[in-house]
């Protein structure tokens, strides 16, 4: 089980508790890292829809069709402090990548919440997941998703919140690169290829969520005492079965009991569980070109 230490500086704004803002929602969009991935063509985009760039939702009827578990009693304070560190670690991870590259940076906010809350993409709320809104540069963290992704979907260990997490913050690493205008034109003149590229867009942010699994673990052997998470055996399965239980195949079958491939926005178990470990193998951000 990964270790975490307690960073005094808090990355994340706790909204617990507070409901606020409108649920409904407005357009989001989100970009290729340009430069840092080669792509073969400039405007190889995605489109999204509001708040893009989550985990898919896993919809009300998941809980009804699953088994009798109770559910999940973590302490939220606790988990509060672990998401505070994570974050941590995952900006420090890309702050020093950009550092090295002599390239600007600038980190994401970070937002933990439950039920709903406002964002400037109109709102978040449990019902979309955890996701990321390019128009405040803000990733939206629900606590009733870790629980329904531990219950009803399996994917239990902590670090399976890391990977969450992770991916997120990929998504503002794909923003920071400068796409999102491009985006839009992409979705105003291509949207029967929207659902393609929404899967190529998430499939490389769970490889740079990869990657930033490898970092850490090369941190963590360096002994670098400004980690804030510390890896152990067994973590990176965890995150694996996360990748794994958060494919639109998965998710289809669980929730409906069928698997509608054209329908699909994130990919499938295989293909996300294939692309992390990409990221995670090479720790290479040129390696993470789902578009190639």
């Amino acid at each position: 089980m990964a270790r975490y230490r307690r960073v005094r500086k808090q990355h994340v704004e706790d909204r617990r508790g507070q409901r606020r803002g409108p649920t409904a929602g407005g357009a989001g969009l989100g970009g290729l890292p340009m430069g840092k991935i080669s792509l073969p063509i400039l405007l190889i985009i995605v489109v999204f829809t509001v708040c893009q760039g989550g985990l898919p939702d896993l919809g009300n009827s998941a809980v009804e069709q699953a088994p009798n578990v109770p559910p999940a009693e973590p302490n939220r304070d606790d988990e509060f402090e672990r998401i505070n560190s994570i974050v941590a670690d995952i900006d420090d991870t890309w702050a020093d990548r950009y550092n090295a590259a002599n390239e600007s940076y600038r980190t994401a906010s970070v937002v933990l919440f439950e039920g709903a809350t406002s964002s400037a993409c109109g709102g978040a709320r449990a019902e979309v997941g955890p996701h990321y809104c390019p128009l405040d540069e803000t990733i939206y963290l629900d606590l009733g998703f870790f629980d329904q992704l531990r219950v009803q979907f399996g994917a239990r260990g902590e670090f399976a919140i890391d990977y969450v997490v992770a991916h997120e913050f990929a998504h503002h690493i794909q923003t920071v690169e400068g796409i999102n205008e491009s985006v839009r034109t992409a979705q105003q003149q291509n949207p029967g290829q929207a659902n393609e590229l929404s899967i190529a867009m998430e499939l490389q942010a769970d490889c740079l969520a990869g990657a930033w699994v490898h970092d850490t673990l090369a941190d963590d052997a360096a002994g670098d005492p400004t980690d804030s998470v510390i890896i152990e055996p067994g973590d990176v399965a965890e995150a694996m079965q996360a990748a794994e239980a958060v494919g639109d195949d998965r998710i289809q079958e669980t929730v409906t009991g069928r698997v509608n491939p054209e329908s699909w926005t994130h990919g499938s178990s295989a293909q996300r569980v294939e692309w992390f470990n990409q990221g995670f193998e090479t720790g290479d951000q040129s390696a993470c070109d789902t578009f190639g």
